[in-house]
Order: structure tokens, then C-alpha cells, then sequence
């Protein structure tokens, strides 16, 4: 089996277990992860997951993914000259999870301001995969206008909104299903959660169908 190589973003909006859990997942297959992480996003980290945000962060995330078979390959946010800023660097594609609405302006913007934005932009200029996982409420209209022009670039934009027709009893059940549908988008199979039609989806649409 062809092992790909993604580019994985993680910024400083609430959600970041999102990120992990996509790591993990693409880690688990055997797959190259190219990370980027913002400084908000490693206070975010800390934050929600207790991650130490030290400046040995590369080590926090060698501890953290160690017993996944792929590769995992950390660039600071600042070296603008690693190999992702490139077009020549071959990739399937890039994530941003979730993605802050600072960074979604930058890279509306195209600003490549630093080096996970850099990344974004290769992505549309290439005409590579970008698929951003916004996490933010309410939303105004300047966020908005953002991402409708992300849209009609092409950018695959999956918001933070979990479905709950699976009835899910945990919260990794509900992080799992945002993270399959990212998977769905990335091309890429995966039994993160039941489709609709196939077990407990269409029991409850058919009981719902008996109420009324």
C-alpha cells in the first residue's frame, strides 16, 4: 500500500482534540504527517489537552505519537523555508483543525504571514486538497464572507459541527464523527462513525418515521 504524505495544521481555536484525533488517525495507517502548529494553538493545547507547551514541543509530540507506524515530521510555525512552503514538496493535501478565524482570514487573504498559512496558499496555487475545520460561534459577516471565498476557490470548508443521529455516548464518539467526515473529504476510508442508512441511522429514522 502507497503511503501519503498531509500537511496537518493545528490553530488556537477551542476543538483541538480534532487535530489529535486526525493525527492519530492518518498515523495509524501508516501515513507521513507534516505538523504545523500555531503558538495559540499550543497554549489551546495545554489548555484543553494538558500538553506541555515548553519549548521542547517537538518532544511532547514524539511522546505523545510513539507507538503510531507513520511519521510524524514537526515544523515551528515560524521556518518559513521547511519543506511545506514549497509547491515542489508533493503532498495529497492539507488540514487545518480546527482552524481559527484568524487563521482563516489570513488565508483568505494571502497573506503567508507565517509558515502554516504558506502552506495553505501552496495548497490553492497547486491546486492540491486544503479542507478547513472552522470552530468558532456565533459567526459575523466578515467571517463569513471569508469563508465564501475560500468556497468558490475550492476549498473544502467542514465546520466543527458534530451530528448526533448516532446517538453517541462519549465524547470521542462525537470528536470521531467530525473527524470521519475530514477523513470522507481526504478521500480516505474509515469506520469513525455508522453512515446514515447502515445500523442505529436508519432505526432512529424509521421509529421517528412510527411517531409521526
Amino acid at each position: 500500500m502507497r503511503k501519503e504524505k498531509w500537511v496537518i495544521g493545528i490553530t488556537g481555536a477551542s476543538g483541538v482534540l480534532y487535530g489529535v484525533r486526525l493525527c492519530e488517525e492518518l498515523l495509524a495507517r501508516g501515513e507521513t504527517v507534516h505538523l504545523i502548529v500555531s503558538d495559540a494553538g499550543w497554549r489551546v493545547l495545554h489548555d484543553e489537552l494538558d500538553w506541555s507547551a515548553s519549548p521542547r514541543r517537538r518532544d511532547t509530540l514524539q511522546q505523545v505519537f510513539a507507538d503510531y507506524p507513520g511519521e510524524l515530521i514537526y515544523h515551528p510555525i515560524q521556518d518559513i523555508g521547511a519543506s511545506v512552503a514549497s509547491g515542489t514538496f508533493l503532498n495529497k493535501g492539507m488540514v487545518v483543525i480546527p482552524c481559527s478565524m484568524g487563521t482563516l482570514s489570513g488565508i483568505a487573504r494571502g497573506s503567508s504571514d507565517n509558515l502554516l498559512e504558506r502552506a495553505a496558499d501552496v495548497m490553492m496555487k497547486e491546486g492540491r486538497k486544503l479542507i478547513l475545520v472552522p470552530r468558532e460561534t456565533p459567526l459575523h459577516a466578515i467571517h463569513l464572507e471569508n469563508m465564501l471565498t475560500l468556497a468558490k476557490m475550492g476549498v473544502r470548508i467542514i465546520p466543527a459541527m458534530p451530528g448526533f443521529y448516532q446517538k453517541p455516548s462519549s465524547l470521542e464518539e462525537v470528536v470521531d464523527f467530525m473527524v470521519g467526515k475530514v477523513l470522507d473529504s481526504m478521500e480516505i476510508e474509515h469506520d469513525l462513525y455508522i453512515r446514515w442508512g447502515e445500523g442505529n441511522g436508519q432505526q432512529s429514522r424509521k421509529s421517528s418515521d412510527r411517531e409521526n
